[in-house]
C-alpha cells in the first residue's frame, strides 16, 4: 500500500514539473477579471432578489 502511494506521489511530482504555469502578470491579470465578473453577478442576482421581493410583497398584501 505505502508504495503505490509513493509510486503515486513521484508520477505526481513528475507531472507539477511538466505543468506550463502561467506568468505573474497573466495570473493577476485573469483574478481581477474573475473577481469583476463575481461583483456583477453579485449585484444582478441582488437587483433579482430585490424585484422578486417587491412582486411577492404586492401580490401578498
Amino acid at each position: 500500500m505505502f508504495a503505490k502511494a509513493k509510486g503515486f506521489l513521484e508520477d505526481v511530482r513528475a507531472e507539477l514539473h511538466r505543468v506550463t504555469w502561467p506568468a505573474r502578470k497573466e495570473t493577476i491579470s485573469t483574478t481581477w477579471v474573475v473577481i469583476f465578473i463575481i461583483i456583477l453577478i453579485a449585484f444582478y442576482l441582488g437587483l433579482c432578489d430585490l424585484i422578486l421581493v417587491k412582486i411577492m410583497k404586492a401580490l401578498l398584501h
